[in-house]
């Protein structure tokens, strides 16, 4: 990919679907280090354009100015890669608002296994049908 970062920073916002549920399971299971997280998750968000760039996020739907993005990250402190820590993001990206919203924070252990793909998108389809109709999920 040939694409520079932009320098602009993206805003971000939590949804309250986000906060309610898994989020509030890594408040309660790993504490203060959970607010560290979440701060460097927003401030990823704040530089998603640089993410995916360098391929650290990867996009599953796009309409050109609006995507879908899954993100993998670590919690802070725990000495493990974000990928391998099997917590991650899914993000909606409005590049014309340049606004980025966390919908889904999760666990592969909470939405895991068959099938995590098809468990995160059919909430995103109950949850955030208009983003979902938007990006044919």
């Amino acid at each position: 990919m040939d694409r520079q970062p932009l320098s602009q920073n993206y805003s971000c916002s939590w949804s309250k679907y986000a906060e309610r549920h898994y989020a509030k399971v890594f408040s309660k299971r790993y504490k203060n280090a959970w607010q560290a997280t979440r701060n460097d998750i927003t401030n990823v968000c704040k530089h998603i354009d640089a993410m995916l760039v360098y391929e650290r996020a990867d996009v599953i739907a796009d309409t050109g100015t609006q995507k879908i993005v899954k993100l993998d990250f670590a919690i802070e402190g725990m000495r493990i890669s974000p990928k391998a820590s099997g917590n991650r993001c899914i993000l909606f990206i409005d590049e014309v608002k340049r606004h980025v919203e966390v919908l889904i924070v999760y666990s592969k252990n909470e939405i895991g296994p068959p099938n995590e793909t098809a468990k995160w998108k059919r909430i995103i389809r109950t949850e955030y049908s208009e983003i979902a109709e938007r990006l044919s999920l």
